[in-house]
């Protein structure tokens, strides 16, 4: 057991303004299961690289621990190797034993460490780095969001896994994976950082409690200054008017006042004008004391959604559908025609699927990494856009093995039975990958046609700060790419919202407040998503596709 002791830690990225942290002091124990709360780019992946001693910064951190962090970085072309290859890079000193002792309690086979980096699935590469994560003995880990893109199974599975582990700092906006893996938070406020012992809902619970209490204290000092003011404003007049008052009278109106009351009304105003200062003293110390009550109270606006309403009842049918991956080898050579020629190879993703969408619903997509689900998003769209045909040719092509000679191998998405989306069908389309995201938020709205001010007053309101509209969206965080995503989707009127994955990297705060928007507005929805709190909530019915 050893502490971790941060003492006025102040940090800024180089060339930019604000900082992210500023004369930071807390400490943490190694033995804890810790988990690391806190609204998107306030810092929590910037501070797990700080312990790893990646940046320069003022102040101190201390510890004897050593720091071991969570996703281990795979770069250019070592994707290709096989993971056990890839273990001593990661993990210096990695024995094979221990990695093999993990796997099994994370019921992945050993022969996925012999097969090459890039042909593992989400969850298999999750599972093999967690592996490797947690074969050491004496390291403090961190962990940075691991079950983004994870389906519900490998989900459960890490979340089983973790709660039989400490010594960790664990970096999610998964609340039901905080409650069941971590016994301390560390919680970086909007205006302090606060270290508490429990889970996530009882830190909630206590949040709440303390939020509520702050408010009276607040509305309690409100009134007291209000009568303060008055009081003061009283006493000023009356001192003013007794001021002008010793100089000049009227004999006949002021019979009883000789010119030897002059002395005896300036004592009087200089009584008044003490009893000001008091006042005015005391006004101060109120406001000083309701400074900081409201400084970390979590206030998310409400956001709104223009959903429309078509003429038909059911948006979506499918019967007997399916869909399959078929591989073909294309020629790219130049100057020669060599044709194309279908391998005979294909992979089917799904099949037999009955499914009616209907006005009003918000249907969830549930299954495992591969059954499907975004490829079903992908054709609702693809026949949206030719406006409800009945059967679509092959689509959404994906390259493998690309040359600038010579022939290809790609792969086509193709269509079994019949998938029919209602003519004039307006979808607000979130993807799940945010890699396109590049240049201004000026130029992003001009390329989608979305009103500039109105766009960033949404982000403001998904708490976004103003800091960040000038930069470039590729220097965003993931959970800041996100809510670009969220915020033009809520921008855009439509019969259908088609979100695959929306919740990915955003904060517990955001995701409660887009739960209070789609319960109040009720859109037709069509979601992926893995957050069994934000399902619970808000599906209207589940679709198993596995």
């Amino acid at each position: 057991m050893a502490q971790i002791n941060v003492s006025n830690l102040t940090f800024c990225y180089e060339g930019k303004i604000d900082n992210i942290f500023e004369k930071v002091s807390f400490s943490i124990d190694t033995d804890w299961k810790l988990g690391f709360i806190g609204r998107n780019g306030k810092g929590k992946t910037t501070f797990l690289n700080l312990l790893m001693g990646k940046y320069e910064y003022q102040g101190t951190i201390s510890t004897p621990a050593a720091f071991d962090y969570f996703p281990y970085s795979v770069e250019g072309t070592a994707g290709k190797e096989y993971s056990a290859e890839l273990m001593e890079s990661w993990k210096k000193g990695c024995e094979l034993w221990r990695v093999l002792r993990e796997l099994e309690k994370l019921q992945i086979s050993a022969e996925t460490l012999y097969r090459p980096y890039e042909t593992l699935s989400h969850g298999e590469r999750t599972k093999v780095m967690l592996a490797v994560l947690f074969s050491g003995e004496n390291d403090f880990l961190l962990i940075d969001e691991p079950t983004n893109h994870l389906d519900q199974e490998s989900r459960e599975l890490v979340k089983r896994y973790l709660s039989g582990k400490k010594g960790f700092i664990l970096v999610s906006h998964d609340r039901d994976l905080l409650d069941a893996c971590v016994d301390h938070v560390l919680v970086l406020n909007r205006g302090s950082i606060e270290v508490q012992s429990g889970n996530f809902s009882s830190w909630w619970e206590n949040k709440n409690r303390k939020d509520a209490f702050s408010r009276m204290e607040n509305e309690k000092h409100l009134r007291e200054i209000g009568q303060l003011k008055k009081a003061a404003e009283r006493s000023r007049n009356w001192a003013a008017h007794n001021e002008a008052a010793k100089i000049g009278f009227d004999p006949i109106k002021e019979h009883d006042r000789s010119k030897d009351t002059r002395a005896y009304i300036g004592a009087k105003t200089k009584k008044m004008q003490s009893r000001v200062k008091q006042y005015e003293q005391r006004m101060e110390k109120e406001i000083q004391a309701r400074e900081g009550l409201l400084a970390d109270i979590e206030e998310p606006k409400d956001l709104k959604i223009v959903p429309l309403r078509h003429y038909k009842e059911v948006l979506v049918r499918a019967s007997d559908f399916g869909l399959y991956y078929e591989r073909r080898l294309d020629s790219l050579c130049r100057g020669e025609d060599h044709g194309e020629r279908t391998e005979g190879w294909r992979r089917q993703v799904l099949e037999h699927l009955n499914l009616e969408l209907r006005q009003g619903e918000r249907v969830f997509l549930h299954g495992p990494n591969g059954c499907g689900k975004s490829s079903l998003i992908k054709a609702i769209l693809r026949h949206q856009e030719n406006e409800g045909s009945q059967k679509q040719e092959a689509w959404a092509g994906t390259e493998e093995t690309p040359q600038e000679q010579g022939p290809r191998m790609v792969e086509t998405l193709r269509e079994q039975g019949s998938l029919r989306v209602v003519p004039n069908l307006a979808i607000s389309y979130i993807n799940q990958d945010t890699s396109f995201l590049q240049g201004s938020i000026q130029e992003y709205c001009k390329r989608n046609n979305l009103e500039e001010s109105l766009f960033c007053a949404v982000l403001r309101q998904l708490d976004l700060e103003r800091v960040q509209f000038p930069k470039n969206m590729e220097d965003y965080s993931e959970g800041q790419k996100k809510k670009v995503l969220i915020a033009a989707s809520l921008l855009t009127p439509a019969h259908l919202y088609i979100w695959d994955e929306p919740l990915n990297y955003i904060d517990v705060f955001s995701r409660m407040q887009i739960e209070k928007l789609i319960l109040e507005y009720q859109p037709t929805m069509l979601v992926v998503d893995h957050d069994v709190r934000f399902r619970e909530k808000i599906a209207t019915r589940v679709v198993d596709l596995s």
